[in-house]
């Protein structure tokens, strides 16, 4: 599954969503992962909400975002394109992050993550 991190330097998620101009995304599974890609956003946008919407589309088809902090408004229209908004609070190291993601996929993961991990792989009547 890809998941998104706010990062300035792609070591350290240490970026407030809406504040980030660029996301570091991850593939990560039970036995491999690897980073994919710095994914910019635009600058564009004529207030918060366009730049929160451009935020949330540049996340495309990852499952999971990992961030410091994100707002009400923001994680709503992250959850309402199937992205699952996770705060840190304080800066952690992502490949932390993605060794406990790890862990959990290698055991019997929540719900939640399970949907994730399914994101994009089934039909849009069968994920409710």
């Amino acid at each position: 599954m890809k998941v998104a991190f706010t990062s300035s330097t792609g070591e350290m998620i240490d970026q407030h969503f809406g504040m980030s101009d660029s996301f570091c995304v991850w593939e990560i599974g039970p036995d491999e992962a690897r980073f994919l890609e710095t994914v910019q956003v635009g600058t564009g946008g004529d207030d918060e909400e366009d730049k929160i919407a451009l935020r949330a589309a540049a996340l495309g088809d990852c499952a999971i975002v990992y961030t410091m902090q994100i707002g009400g408004p923001a994680a709503a229209k992250v959850v309402a394109r199937k992205i699952h908004p996770m705060k840190t609070g304080s800066e952690v190291r992502v490949e932390e992050i993605v060794g406990k993601l790890q862990e959990v996929l290698r055991g019997t993961p929540p719900p939640w993550l399970r949907k994730a991990m399914n994101k994009g792989s089934m039909p849009s009547f069968l994920e409710d």
